[in-house]
């Protein structure tokens, strides 16, 4: 196999422009990433999946946010729509972690339809009273116990329909008063009250990708996590993860500095992969050049998870919708 670029990109519309085609040839992206700008028709989004594995020698994954609620690139009746999580967690009660394995079986049926085969969820921050609403609906719950099971549930529904998890946001995003689309938290919390945190984390570190939080733990270091070598360490050492570890989006506006260097740091500090999202061209061309190519490790890491992809079995979504209906 390979080499594998050290990037998963997004790209501009429903199909790739002659442009982009040379560039992902040249580039060789890990793999790609799709929002609601690429999304039109189910036919659509097939051909776009072919277009753009089409483009690298390796059956590339194709990731999508689609945790339900307002995080949800396909809606109706492309998909089918649910409740923000927490909500879900809330109304199915003792029994969240079934209701939570049925909802990501039916999503997985879902994205594998139309050729996506990764999912970015279970996201197990461990929400708190002062979480902001950018995420705090998105969480599991505030027991770091609770929200670890049923993020094993959240798991093992996308692995069980064929498409692979990416947990987040590594090491804890829960704990952040603003919106890291816009600006850089900063948690002061004690490496003792951080173990909360950290706990889910622990729980899934068997998962086959993960992706960082971008924001600074005064505990450990001033950088923030995606370009912290401490942090990074952190997260294999302590948390214990082995899998493949991607940025968050390197463009959101918590980061400063070009994107080159954001890239390089990234890469530097212990991140597998630089995730860049919004599909400019002249940005991609600039972050593929600075993360170069994998590493001998992330490349290990990346064939790892590629190889936990499985063909699901035959199950009857209806039955499925119908029990989640019950809780």
């Amino acid at each position: 196999m390979a080499r594998f670029g050290a990037t998963i990109f997004g790209c501009e519309g429903l199909r790739l422009s002659e442009e982009e085609k040379a560039f992902f040839r040249d580039a060789c992206p890990f793999g790609f990433i799709l929002f609601a700008r690429n999304i039109e028709t189910a036919d659509q989004v097939r051909a776009l999946c072919e277009e753009l594995r089409a483009c690298v020698d390796h059956h590339a994954p194709i990731l999508i946010d689609q945790e339900g609620g307002r995080v949800q690139r396909f809606r109706a009746p492309l998909a089918t729509e649910f409740v923000p999580p927490l909500d879900q967690v809330a109304s199915a009660g003792k029994n969240a972690e079934r209701a939570m394995y049925l909802r990501y079986r039916i999503i997985a049926h879902e994205l594998l339809a139309v050729g996506v085969d990764a999912n970015c969820a279970p996201m197990v921050d461990v929400a708190n009273a002062a979480t902001h609403p950018f995420l705090k609906n998105r969480c599991y719950g505030e027991d770091p116990a609770q929200i670890a099971r049923i993020g094993r549930a959240v798991a093992n529904g996308l692995l069980d329909g064929g498409v692979l998890p990416v947990v987040k946001h590594m090491p804890g995003h829960g704990r952040t008063l603003v919106d890291s689309h816009f600006d850089l938290p900063t948690v002061t919390a004690t490496e003792a009250e951080l173990e909360v945190d950290f706990l889910p984390f622990e729980a899934l570190n068997d998962l086959p990708m993960g992706m960082t939080g971008h924001l600074v733990f005064t505990a450990f270091d001033d950088q923030p996590a995606t370009t912290s070598a401490k942090m990074m360490g952190l997260i294999r050492e302590k948390i214990g993860f082995g899998g493949l570890i991607m940025t968050d989006d390197i463009n959101m506006k918590a980061l400063q500095g070009s994107l080159s260097d954001l890239s390089r740091a990234s890469i530097a500090a212990g991140c597998d992969v630089v995730l860049h999202c919004n599909g400019e061209l002249a940005e991609m061309l600039e972050v593929a050049r600075a993360a170069g190519e994998m590493t001998d490790a992330g490349q290990t890491r990346a064939e790892a998870a590629l190889a936990m992809r499985k063909t699901p079995e035959t199950v009857d979504i209806k039955a499925l919708a119908d029990e989640l209906k019950t809780f």
